[in-house]
């Protein structure tokens, strides 16, 4: 999934990389995506043929009805045995050729397997025409008309809209959709997306949802971490400008997950965060103080290739010379480390092997690592396709860090996304520069995390902190770096 067209690749802590929608679950609802919990069109193929090559439909026509559609009713029931709800979103639009078997799918669930437990729930957009100064009802109509076509009634309606939904135009959709009135619910733009499960229990969503299902729902439901968190939002005590240095800069999304990270840390420093995004493929010695010296803070995150890689690491040497609080994340941290090898360690040739043959590879393609499965062989003609360290490892840390105080244990647990790795062999030279390798995977091989000695906040991690973060929970080293970012100013 290219990341300017696609948006971020969520990994989860099995190490399944997803669509960027779980994160926005995991953060919502506390509750860890597992490797079953996603799938697509192209996954449901591949095992529909290897289950014909294998034999499993010997005799008999393999068609999309009823096979495509079983294995899609076995994905979304499979490993639900001790789960009392389950959300199955089907992305796209009604009517899109890549959803049709799933919208099947679902179809026969409710009617057949699910009947009288399950719910529709249909997103639908009431656009504002400034020219008529009026909602237009058409589109919902529209879609819902489209997948009734295909035998789908939809048990409530989510508007999407900029503006209030009349009464009079409620009642129009409600109508004309074959729905009650308090089934159609305003789904209105908010100033942030925390105040949109207090909207939604506003409009009674909730209480529709449990109506449906016949259970019993109280008209008072405890919102105050939400509040809290809106209010945080809402009501800062300050802001700070974060520049994030990256070459994706053109969709923001590649990097959603790290711009709702940076909103929990100002959560929890109740500050607002604002970003500066800075094109790192533009990025050279000369622009770097046009572009870095109005920061507090200065974060770097992950990336693949060569392309604007330099820079990165220009913009990482601001950082350092000008002792403005740093935050490499996966290729940031790579990068950061060959910026100290090539300015402080005096390497100068230093570089990566992703980016060609080199004399000093500070960083390197894995060959081998320890994983759940067990030990991972990889070389330079293996399949670049699902070969990189994914999902959670374990990390040990260095008593006295920067990364110690402010995670609280000495051993951590973090997601990875990546198939090249800090070489260790560089480890002596490195810290003799100042660099300090506070956290190592357990059998002290791989580096997760670096820190500089005499820096007042400088830190790079081979992981990605910013698929834990909650806005309950912020994760600790965003946390810190916003911290240090206000203490600077």
């Amino acid at each position: 999934m290219n990341p300017i067209q696609h948006g971020e690749v969520f990994v989860t802590e099995e190490g399944a990389e997803t669509d960027l929608d779980l994160g926005h679950y995991e953060r919502f609802t506390g509750v860890n995506a597992r490797r079953s919990d996603n799938v697509t069109s192209g996954r449901i193929y591949s095992d529909l043929i290897a289950k014909e090559r294998h034999g499993d439909y010997l005799g008999r026509t393999v068609q999309v009805i009823p096979h495509v559609t079983n294995l899609i009713k076995q994905f979304i029931l499979n490993d639900t045995g001790d789960t009392d709800f389950v959300l199955c979103e089907i992305g796209g639009t009604v009517g899109d050729i890549e959803g049709l078997p799933f919208f099947e799918a679902i179809r026969q669930l409710g009617h057949h397997e699910l009947r009288g437990r399950s719910v529709f729930v249909h997103l639908t957009l009431v656009p504002y025409l400034a020219a008529a100064k009026e909602l237009k009802t058409k589109p919902t109509q529209h879609s819902v008309k489209e997948l009734r076509s295909i035998g789908i009634q939809p048990h409530i309606l989510l508007c999407r809209c900029e503006r209030p939904i009349p009464a009079s135009e409620r009642k129009k959709i409600a109508l004309f959709c074959n729905l009650d009135e308090d089934a159609v619910i305003e789904a209105r733009d908010t100033d942030t997306i925390y105040r949109v499960p207090i909207n939604y229990h506003k409009e009674g969503l909730d209480a529709q949802v449990l109506k449906c299902f016949g259970l019993p729902h109280e008209d008072e439901v405890d919102l105050a971490p939400w509040r809290a968190v809106v209010d945080a939002v809402t009501k800062p005590k300050g802001e700070v400008t974060i520049a994030v240095v990256g070459k994706y800069v053109t969709l923001t999304d590649a990097y959603k997950s790290l711009i709702e990270s940076l909103d929990h840390a100002g959560i929890a420093n109740r500050v607002k965060v604002n970003i500066k995004w800075v094109n790192s493929r533009h990025l050279d010695r000369e622009k770097a103080e046009e572009e870095l010296g109005d920061v507090a803070g200065i974060l770097v995150p992950g990336g693949f290739g060569s392309g604007g890689a330099e820079g990165k690491i220009e913009a990482i040497r601001y950082a350092r010379e000008n002792r403005v609080p740093y935050f490499g994340i996966c290729f940031g941290m790579q990068m950061a480390v060959i910026e100290t090898a090539r300015n402080v360690a005096g390497i100068a040739d230093a570089s990566s092997s992703e980016f060609g043959e080199c004399h000093n590879p500070l960083v390197g393609l894995m060959t081998e690592w320890e994983s759940s499965r067990g030990r991972e062989l990889r070389s330079t003609s293996s399949d670049k396709g699902g070969t990189m360290r994914l999902g959670a490892y374990l990390c040990t840390l260095v008593k006295g860090t920067k990364a110690a105080k402010m995670y609280g244990e000495q051993e951590i647990s973090e997601r990875h996304r990546h198939r090249y790795e800090v070489n260790i062999h560089y480890k002596a030279q490195l810290e003799k520069a100042g660099m300090v390798f506070s956290g190592l995977s357990p059998d002290g091989v791989l580096p997760e995390i670096v820190e500089l000695k005499d820096h007042p906040w400088f830190i790079g991690v081979q992981f990605h902190p910013e698929f834990k973060s909650r806005p309950f929970a912020p994760h600790p080293l965003f946390q810190g770096f916003v911290a240090a970012a206000v203490k600077k100013g």
